[in-house]
């Protein structure tokens, strides 16, 4: 056969797909007109009568053996999966994801070695020899196996696809678990938008209950035996009540992430290094037991450099066209080609967008073509993420309609470089892509912190040496994630305004409880940020939105006054105690109280801004301790902006309330000079750098020193002016905490000046 089989590939040229298909199709005949050998017939028959035996579904008269055709004509019916496994396939550097068949809900002797053959024959698919042939891997150096399983009954419950390291930033501390209702093919293939749940793997081992995040997918159809049809699975939709819910509770999804830690333990061990893992799973609806059934080596981050840091930034925006799932966390741009059937690819051509409904492993021919692709369907884990991240190209998944919205030559830009949200622009637009080297990069006596806003940013950004964040502010996260007054939620059913409330329930589906909402959302913005950086600190600004600020938010303008002149009315501490806001402030330290105690990121240190006075310290302090956040408690530590002068004239007595200071150079700017920083008008005057705004520095600095107390700055100026941070590693700061951007420039201009200072 292999002689017969050389000569088929003898002029083989994958770049011609009418050649690939005519190739692929005479060796895939080939093996299936050539018949099993007797000997191998007869054992994957027997293997097959075990297992029926095995699940009480094999009549007594078929066992022990009496040949094949006998025992045929009992019906042995146990349900298997048959899936193949290539020797060159599920390898560390490359995923081979999808390249062999796999057959579901298999019944039968005859059906089980008829399935078998075609998974030897589709060692051979138009996919497989495509894909090698751009691995540089022999078409006949590569061997294939094939697994008969018994069936977990997920078309009853759910299952889905899970990865030991984060698939977009190579994060390496989070198990990524996605999960559907049905058959797992959906979810491999990108039929289906799953739900996403993020799992923190070190104090998951410790005991604690670290979910991250989770996002409820919109999971529109489920794969089922078909029953009377005549084929082995079907899809039909899911109904509305159903695709609201999470397709697997909080505990499945904790034990999941746990295995996965396990199976990455033990790869990591056989093999010497470690190994992160791309793991599939499924749940069984009669037993209502998790199993895994495959798992291979993660083949995207893994193979990446740690020494270099990648960071593709748009230079010019345009009209957003599609939006979805953001995967890559690069730019790419050139024609669109809509192509909605996998016949008609032959008419793409190199460099053009792929926009499609969702892609399977017959696409590859392409896909390594493409400067981007754009789905309808699909979430992280689905094959057109797996095959964009290897192929080192962006991907926008889960789009719904970006096949009706783009149009086939039209000029288009794809941006996953901006979050967790991917966007399609019209045009050609510029960007940069900044490489910078972290090798050798200096240690300095000074602590360097980040600013951290975006959570969806955090485990990207975790990869910048750097030792925690100074100041990651509640503020984003509400304006982003919530979106909602959170007196608004508490009072929802007492909202007179329709449209709030009509906007809220949309906001909050599946809280019964508004208030939980909040609290969900914060606590897992906040521990996202904080596992990032584990477990060096991350110090969390509570809330310092400014009153019109607060009644830009849904509903609130039925819950704020007023003010001539909110940058210095009621915000920060002068909130937290009030009567009027109390309440709200609370959903805020309990989602704090969450992070810390149920997921066990104690490296969370809260930090109040805008606190005028000690005796408004004390009070704030009391607040949170109602809420079980008492100083000293499980190691907690709470921080006070210096940011007013107050803070630093009474410096001595806020230390003996707090356990650090963080200067806000903006605010105490405006504040010691007098002027409004968002004033045009007098804009030339504000300058950090101002001999009065020094001597604030300086003094606040050796108080903090006097007091035994951390001493850092977050605000906006060691960032903009190297000479500000100069002056501040003089005065021997205990922490600058700067933008990502100037992180590690200002590193290297601050070791050179600790050196210098030490000679």
């Amino acid at each position: 056969m292999q002689g017969k089989l050389r000569n088929i590939f003898a002029d083989l040229d994958v770049d011609d797909l009418n050649n690939l298909q005519l190739r692929g199709k005479q060796a895939r005949a080939l093996i299936l007109n050539t018949p099993f050998p007797p000997e191998l017939e007869l054992a994957i028959s027997q293997a097959y009568f075990e297992l029926c035996d095995r699940y009480g579904e094999k009549p007594e008269l078929c066992y022990p053996l009496e040949g094949i055709d006998k025992c045929r004509e009992f019906g042995c019916e146990t349900d298997v999966a048959v899936r193949s496994s290539a020797t060159a396939e599920d390898l560390p550097d490359a995923s081979f994801a999808g390249q062999q068949e796999t057959y579901l809900n298999v019944h039968g002797v005859k059906n089980v070695l008829e399935s078998c053959h075609k998974c030897f024959a589709s060692i051979f698919t138009d996919r497989a020899i495509s894909y090698r042939t751009a691995k540089g891997y022999d078409h006949f150096e590569v061997a294939l196996s094939v697994g008969v399983q018994k069936m977990v009954r997920s078309d009853l419950a759910s299952s889905g696809v899970m990865f030991s390291i984060d698939t977009e930033t190579g994060f390496k501390d989070a198990a990524f678990v996605t999960a559907a209702y049905g058959l797992g093919e959906n979810v491999v293939q990108g039929a289906v938008n799953p739900d996403e749940f993020f799992v923190f793997k070190p104090t998951l081992k410790q005991g604690f209950r670290p979910i991250l995040n989770k996002r409820l997918g919109s999971k529109e159809i489920k794969m089922i035996y078909d029953l009377g049809g005549g084929k082995q699975v079907k899809n039909i939709p899911v109904s509305q009540p159903k695709r609201q819910k999470y397709a697997i509770s909080d505990d499945e999804a904790l034990q999941l992430a746990r295995w996965a830690c396990i199976i990455e333990e033990h790869y990591s061990n056989k093999r010497g290094k470690y190994t992160p893992m791309d793991i599939e799973w499924a749940k069984d609806g009669q037993t209502e037991d998790l199993f895994i059934v495959q798992a291979r080596p993660e083949t995207v981050q893994s193979q990446k450099s740690g020494n270099v840091l990648k960071d593709y930034q748009l230079q010019d925006t345009s009209e957003v066209l599609v939006t979805g799932r953001a995967v890559g966390e690069m730019i790419g741009q050139g024609n669109a080609r809509v192509i909605l059937d996998v016949h008609n690819i032959g008419d793409f051509e190199a460099g053009e967008v792929l926009v499609t409904n969702k892609t399977d492993p017959d696409w590859e021919p392409i896909m390594k073509k493409a400067s981007a692709i754009v789905a309808n369907q699909g979430g992280r884990t689905c094959h057109a993420s797996i095959i964009a991240r290897e192929m080192g190209i962006p991907a926008i998944v889960g789009c719904g309609d970006a096949t009706g919205q783009l149009t086939t030559g039209e000029q288009v830009t794809v941006s996953c470089s901006q979050g967790e949200e991917g966007r399609v622009y019209k045009g050609l637009l510029a960007f940069d892509v900044i490489e910078t080297q972290l090798d050798n990069l200096p240690k300095t006596k000074t602590k360097i912190l980040m600013n951290v806003g975006n959570p969806e940013e955090a485990f990207k950004l975790a990869s910048i040496p750097c030792d925690g964040v100074g100041l990651a502010r509640l503020e984003f996260i509400i304006a982003n994630n919530i979106k909602a007054h959170p007196l608004a939620l508490m009072n929802f059913a007492t909202l007179e305004d329709e449209l709030v409330k009509k906007e809220i329930e949309a906001l909050t589906l599946g809280y019964e409880n508004k208030a939980d909402f909040f609290v969900d959302k914060v606590a897992q913005g906040v521990a996202t940020i904080a596992a990032a950086f584990y477990p060096n600190p991350v110090v969390v600004r509570m809330s310092d939105f400014k009153s019109n600020e607060y009644a830009n938010l849904l509903g609130g303008r039925y819950f704020e006054p007023k003010e001539e002149n909110p940058m210095i009315g009621w915000r920060g501490a002068s909130r937290y105690y009030d009567e009027k806001y109390r309440d709200a402030y609370g959903l805020e330290c309990q989602a704090i109280k969450r992070v810390r105690d149920d997921m066990g990121l104690t490296n969370v240190i809260p930090m109040i801004p805008f606190c005028r006075t000690p005796d408004e310290g004390k009070k704030v302090l009391a607040e949170m301790e109602k809420h079980g956040l008492k100083r000293g408690e499980n190691g907690l530590q709470v921080y006070v902006m210096c940011e007013i002068p107050s803070n630093v004239i009474l410096a001595d007595q806020f230390a003996e309330i707090f356990d650090g200071f963080s200067i806000g150079s903006n605010d105490l700017t405006q504040l010691t000079l007098g002027l409004d920083r968002d004033s045009s008008l007098v804009a030339r005057i504000f300058d950090e750098r101002n001999d009065a705004v020094k001597e604030m520095v300086k003094m606040v600095i050796e108080k903090a020193k006097r007091n035994n107390r951390k001493i850092g700055i977050c605000g906006q100026a060691p960032s903009d002016y190297p000479e500000f941070a100069r002056f501040l590693v003089e005065l021997g700061i205990d922490s600058i905490s700067l933008n990502p951007d100037s992180l590690l420039k200002t590193v290297i201009d601050i070791a050179q000046l600790e050196s210098k200072l030490r000679c």
